[in-house]
């Protein structure tokens, strides 16, 4: 097991790198955690595969010539899909959105049935929301208040051009990771980056983050990530670190990421998390 510890905001090192940012912020998103991640993942092979690809901080980082995005979240591939195939279309339809107190609330009761319209709800939501999060009732209603960045462009053409650019060679699918990953073979690259939280003590640890992912999902996640190595992929899997995880895993390297906690607004409040990072290799 080797030990990295993160002692610098790596958003400061995305930017002087000149990556590409993520489309939008997700919970439990790696942006922070690039700059140990994409080591890692240098070598792509034949194709890159992300089955959990939420706000796609990893993916746009890197410059894979094919890939293959998915993810269980309907709304969020939907995003992806619209921007590949229809963004002149995406762009107007932001364009007509404000960014107002008003307007914000007004879009988030929206329910629109139309793939454009969900998708350009979703991202005016997650770029205008508090603090940018992505989140859900247990009701599947989205439920982040106003952000009151008066500032920002409703519709950041740029961005959304680059996001469109690094998708024109990628397939994008919606479903479970097994069958996102299901036709990957030797050569191919997967990272895997199931949902999980580092914000809680051993106590209660599997029942705790079964809110969000099962502890049989992670049963299949390394079954499935063990099945894919002995094909002759490369395997990378980012979770919590955990003795009920990282046991899941003993044929891949182990490296513990030891970082600051970004749940506290101020610095000096901010505890020390640790996370895993599984690494399979031929």
């Amino acid at each position: 097991m080797t030990r990295l510890r993160i002692v610098t905001e790596c958003g400061q090192g995305v930017k002087a790198a000149g990556r590409c940012p993520p489309l939008m912020k997700w919970t439990g998103g790696k942006r922070r955690l690039l700059d140990f991640i994409l080591p890692h993942l240098e070598n792509i092979g034949e194709r890159y595969f992300e089955p959990f690809i939420g706000g796609g901080a990893v993916f746009f980082a890197l410059n894979a010539a094919k890939s293959v995005i998915g993810d269980a979240n309907p709304e969020v591939t939907n995003c992806y899909q619209q921007i590949q195939s229809n963004a002149d279309r995406l762009i107007k339809c932001l364009r007509r959105l404000k960014n107002t107190e008003r307007e914000y609330y007004r879009i988030r009761e929206w329910e629109p049935s139309d793939k454009l319209n969900r998708a350009a709800r979703m991202l005016y939501l997650t770029r205008l929301s508090f603090n940018g999060i992505y989140r859900q009732n247990h009701n599947g209603k989205f439920n982040v208040p106003y952000g009151y960045k008066v500032y920002l462009k409703v519709a950041d053409e740029e961005h959304l051009r680059i996001i469109q650019a690094k998708l024109r060679k990628t397939k994008i699918r919606t479903g479970d990771f097994a069958a996102i990953a299901a036709d990957a073979r030797d050569g191919d690259m997967i990272y895997f980056d199931p949902p999980y939280t580092v914000a809680h003590g051993n106590n209660g640890f599997v029942k705790y983050n079964a809110r969000i992912f099962s502890w049989e999902d992670q049963r299949r996640l390394a079954i499935f990530a063990k099945e894919l190595l002995d094909r002759g992929c490369t395997i990378v899997v980012s979770n919590a670190d955990h003795p009920s995880i990282n046991n899941l895993y003993p044929s891949f390297k182990r490296f513990r990421i030891e970082r600051p906690s970004v749940i506290a607004a101020d610095a000096q409040f901010r505890k020390t998390v640790t996370e895993s990072l599984f690494v399979g290799t031929h």
